[in-house]
Formats: structure tokens, C-alpha cells, sequence
């Protein structure tokens, strides 16, 4: 069988694709991956087909440029949790849907070449789910982040579905920005709906495009951290099938580092590629972990190395660090709460201080809180002393259960699993 994997051109939202993709290779499954050019190495030296698909027209391979929409996110996550997600909401409303009635065409004609068995997109790169609902073939959905990314019930996509403790919004604040969520929402949805008539006129429209999603739905997620109040309304054939952790090898320069002193606890640090520009965060957690005496390896991502000096001896301060080998070496991880982060950490049961930003960096802080996986601060507010109280307290906790990996056998049926819904499917405008 074949299975074609739609992917942004970017290295976070790859990752977890393409371990579903190890998985139904080594079964011996063809496996296809269309994404664009930044990402043909990654995907050829995993031993999948690479085929081009621009669906955007940006990409990142883990170091954020400056440019003026990452400065108008960078500002407003100084002003807060609202702000930050006022900027995104107004940013997805201009944003979104790059090009959707070429990515339709390009979808629909690399679906007629390969005639694939099953087609994995991500949820997130809604023009791909767009294509694959116009063409009325099945599809699955990878959710990349936290459940919530494909809102149920009552919730609105962009909003948090619950809050961490640490971070408590404005009522007035947070009902205005319910009405631009509505706003945003309609405006996208006529957008996604203007879209479809163009390519599959023959296609039902939508009610509310970040809704929709493919037959399966995976969610990149552990069910024991998720919210049960959420679960009756699911979609009826989803799977949680995270942590979907890459395999990544520890390269010699790290070695040093990766041998556990008896008596100093080791941390990783990383903010991500994006709030890495939050040096002012990375400044005072490097201050605490200075208090505390620990071996810290530390990815600055856009922050220059040198506004954390003086760096101690044995610490680790790279732009980009392999983030999951260190994890297998570390007592606590400190992020902000994106879902890989938080999923790898699962997976080598590493303690985990988080302090969310952004998107659902907040729900992930919400569940982690929840089941009592992690402690959670509010990045903004956090002097020193609370960061390094905070660490010395996970620190001093038993350290929690690894949260394991499906095996390859659990992803493949994920994958390949009868049945699969097929909705009707229409000729393709062009």
C-alpha cells in the first residue's frame, strides 16, 4: 500500500509526520512526502519519495528570521497572553489559505499520479485539508499540536480551552477577543468556502472551516494528559497516538554533557523557534539556573549566546541543540509549552517547569497542570527567584513516568485501519 504525506515546509510540523511515515515504511508501505524545498533533505534521507507542494510561502527549518510579522508577535507576547492571541487572530485572518485554488489543483493531480491507499495531512495546514475535501477522496488528519486545534463543542479555534492557574485573562479582555474569534472564523470559513466553489463546485460548503478534518483524525497527544469533559464530543474515529517522537542520535560534541553528574542536576532549555526572541525569558531563566548550581544545555535560538554570560564551564548554549537525545539525558526540561516539547518530554519521562506564550501553548500548560506533570509560570511575570523556586521544586518531585511511543505495529493500523469514510467525490475545476 502507499501513503502520501502532505507536509508545510516546516521542520516542527514534519517531525511528527514523518514518524507516523517511519512507521508504515518499515512495514513496507510506499511512502510519498509533498512538502517544499526546505525539507527535501530530511525527507530523502529518511528513505521517502520527496515530491514539491508549496503550501505557503514561507518555511523553517528552526531559526526564525526577523521580519515584521515575527516582531509584531514577539511585541505583543510582551503584553500578554490576550494580546498575543489578539495579534494571531488578526494575523490568521490576513494569513491563511496561501494560494488555495493552486494547492487544490497540485493536490488533486499528485493524488491522480500516485493514487495513494491513505493520505496523512496536517490539520493546521488548512489549505492541504481544503485540497483533500475538495477532491472527495479519504484522507487523515494529523492534529500536530494540542487537541483543541480542531475545536468541539463550545470552544473557538485560537482560544484556549482552558487556562493554567498562573495565567488568569481579563473577562472583558477575553470576551472581545471571543468576538474576533467569531469574526476571524467567518471571514476564513467564506474564504475556504469561495475556494471550494472555484475547484469542486459539486462539494457541500462548511459551516466553520477549522472544523473540518479527515475521516481519522490522529492526535499527536498522550490521552492520559487530556481533558475526559472533552471526549464526548470527538470525532468519532480519532486516535491518540502520541508522543510522536523522532529518533535522533547524540552527536559527539554533546557527550560531556550527556554524562549525569551525581550531585548537579542537568536541565535543557528551549523556548522554541519563534519566542526564542523572548531573550529577556531566556536571560532570567539562565540567572536561575546559575542560583541553583546546575549543568544547563540551553537552545537560544535567535537570542546571541553572549547575553547569557557568564556561562558556566560545563553548560551547553548552542542557537539549535538536538532537543530529543538531550531530553534522554536531562531531570527537567523548561519550554514553553509546544506540543513537541511537551510530547518529548513525555517520552523521557522528563520533569517539565513550563511558561507559555502563545496558541495552545496555554491548553498543553492547562492539561500538564492538571494531572500534576508540570509547574506552570506565566513568562511575563516570573522574577528569578519564582523561575528558580519553581525548578528546585520539580527538581526535588519524583520523576514522572515515561509516557511511551506506540509501537510501529499500533501507528501502521492507525494508518491503514479499515474503515476509512470516503465522501463523494466530485470533479476537480481547474
Amino acid at each position: 500500500m502507499s501513503l502520501l504525506v502532505i507536509s508545510p515546509d516546516f521542520a516542527s510540523h514534519y517531525n511528527p509526520l514523518s514518524v507516523l511515515a517511519k512507521a508504515a515504511l518499515q512495514h513496507g508501505e510506499r511512502v510519498i512526502v509533498a512538502t517544499g524545498p526546505n525539507l527535501r533533505g530530511r525527507v530523502e534521507d529518511s528513505g521517502f519519495e520527496w515530491r514539491l507542494l508549496p503550501l505557503g510561502a514561507s518555511s523553517n527549518s528552526g531559526i526564525a528570521d526577523v521580519d515584521p510579522g515575527i516582531t509584531r508577535f514577539i511585541a505583543a507576547t510582551k503584553n500578554g497572553p490576550i494580546a498575543t492571541l489578539r495579534q494571531q487572530a488578526l494575523d490568521r485572518e490576513a494569513d491563511l489559505l496561501w494560494e488555495p485554488k493552486r494547492v487544490a489543483v497540485d493536490v488533486a493531480k499528485l493524488c491522480d499520479q500516485i493514487e495513494p491507499e491513505r493520505v496523512l495531512v496536517d490539520h493546521v495546514a488548512f489549505g492541504s485539508t481544503l485540497a483533500m475535501y475538495a477532491t472527495g477522496r479519504p484522507f487523515i488528519t494529523l492534529v500536530p499540536g494540542h487537541p483543541s486545534q480542531i475545536p468541539v463543542g463550545t470552544e473557538r479555534y485560537g482560544i484556549p480551552q482552558a487556562w493554567p492557574s498562573a495565567i488568569t485573562p481579563d473577562f472583558p479582555a477575553l470576551v472581545e477577543l471571543e468576538l474576533l474569534s467569531d469574526r476571524v472564523t467567518r471571514a476564513f470559513t467564506v474564504r475556504w468556502n469561495s475556494a471550494l466553489a472555484s475547484v469542486a463546485p459539486e462539494r457541500p460548503m462548511v459551516d466553520d472551516a477549522f472544523r473540518v478534518h479527515g475521516g481519522r483524525v490522529l492526535y499527536n497527544s498522550v490521552r492520559d494528559a487530556h481533558d475526559s469533559s472533552r471526549d464526548a464530543d470527538l470525532p468519532a474515529d480519532h486516535r491518540f497516538v502520541g508522543p510522536l517522537v523522532r529518533d535522533e542520535d547524540l552527536p559527539a560534541e554533546f557527550t560531556a554533557w550527556s554524562r549525569r553528574s551525581e550531585d548537579r542536576p542537568q536541565v535543557y532549555v528551549s523556548l522554541g523557534t519563534f519566542l526564542s526572541h523572548r531573550s529577556d525569558v531566556l536571560v532570567r531563566i539562565a540567572d536561575a539556573l546559575r542560583h541553583l548550581g546546575v549543568r544547563a544545555a540551553i537552545a537560544v535560538g535567535a537570542t546571541p549566546i553572549d547575553m547569557l554570560d557568564p556561562i558556566p564551564a560545563d553548560w551547553v548554549v548552542a542557537p539549535q541543540l538536538p532537543q530529543v537525545a538531550l531530553l534522554a539525558s536531562a531531570d527537567l526540561a523548561v519550554h514553553h509549552g509546544g506540543n513537541n516539547s511537551v510530547q518529548e518530554s513525555f517520552a523521557t519521562g522528563v520533569r517539565q517547569v513550563v511558561l507559555p506564550f502563545s496558541t495552545d501553548q496555554f491548553s498543553n500548560a492547562a492539561d500538564l497542570e492538571r494531572v500534576e506533570l508540570a509547574h506552570v509560570l506565566a513568562p511575563n511575570e516570573a522574577t528569578v527567584a519564582e523561575l528558580a523556586d519553581s525548578m528546585d521544586a520539580a527538581l526535588k518531585s519524583p520523576p514522572p513516568r515515561v509516557m511511551g511511543r506506540l509501537d510501529p505495529d499500533e501507528l501502521v493500523d492507525a494508518l491503514f485501519a479499515p474503515p476509512l469514510s470516503m465522501p463523494p467525490r466530485p470533479r476537480l475545476a481547474t
